[in-house]
């Protein structure tokens, strides 16, 4: 059996947990709301009419039995006196009586969604000196036991997950470039050549037949170099990847908690936690 307690500064807030609770599923029979009518600590009253009430009106009747209260769950003068101490100065205290752990760490969630207060924190607040308690379940509710200790097992667990990042790659960049260039071709030209040659013979009728005026003309012709430009495709270049798969094996240690029981007056010491590998 195990027991979660919550600490309200407002009464409306502890009834509300308790509600919470009720319908999460806790039976009322198990959980017990203590509250008060003034800040004295006097006038106490469990409002749930549960069978735990003589603790509510034990607390009310006499002035140490919120003190007793706390260290019948704690046994720790320290815990007890701070949760003793933090109680007399807020208004309500909600209790859960648990059959398991997991009901227990449900019932302390409901009670710090309802708006229970950190004891540590109110402790300071409220002038209390004492040592640092971890017996907080939570950081508003706690949890205890009837005289049980436990030692947590915690192991660790390799996770082992992946990432995608840039490794490389290739990118394509065009460019315009000139170069000079030279070309041969073979051109012809075209020129007139005047010759006179002296001559002394008679005049036949042929002369006198061309003996006119007239007009002879002859054409020079010359060929010139004519340039042009044709743009031709002589190459493409085209990226593409292709993706390859490899495994890779990943190692590194693990911790966990081995608790080894020793029975007392004995020297047999046997281990209660393995850790499978």
């Amino acid at each position: 059996m195990q027991t979660v307690v919550g600490i309200f500064d407002n009464a409306e807030h502890a009834r509300q947990a308790a509600q919470e609770l009720k319908t999460a599923g806790f039976s009322l029979d198990d959980v017990d709301t203590i509250s008060r009518d003034s800040k004295d600590g006097s006038n106490y009253y469990n409002s749930t009419g549960t069978a735990t009430e003589a603790v509510g009106n034990a607390a009310g009747r006499t002035g140490d039995g919120i003190s007793n209260f706390f260290s019948n769950l704690f046994g720790d003068d320290d815990d007890a006196n701070r949760y003793s101490h933090v109680a007399r100065n807020s208004n309500s205290m909600v209790t859960v009586h648990c059959k398991t752990a997991d009901h227990a760490h449900k019932a302390a969630e409901i009670l710090d969604r309802a708006g229970a207060i950190n004891v540590d924190e109110k402790a300071a607040q409220t002038g209390y000196q004492g040592a640092a308690s971890a017996n907080a379940m939570t950081g508003n509710a706690a949890n205890t036991g009837n005289n049980e200790v436990s030692a947590k097992v915690i192991e660790e667990k390799l996770n082992v997950g992946k990432r995608v990042e840039e490794t490389g790659g290739a990118r394509l960049r065009s460019r315009i470039v000139e170069r000079p260039v030279e070309a041969s071709v073979r051109l012809r030209e075209e020129h007139v050549n005047v010759e006179r040659t002296p001559v002394n013979r008679p005049a036949t009728e042929a002369d006198f037949n061309a003996f006119k005026e007239g007009e002879v003309e002859v054409t020079e012709r010359a060929e010139r170099a004519v340039v042009g430009k044709e743009a031709r495709v002589v190459e493409e270049v085209t990226l593409g990847k292709e993706v390859t798969e490899r495994e890779e094996t990943i190692r590194d240690t693990v911790r966990k908690t081995e608790v080894d029981v020793e029975q007392l007056g004995t020297k047999d010491v046997r281990n209660d936690q393995n850790m499978n590998k």
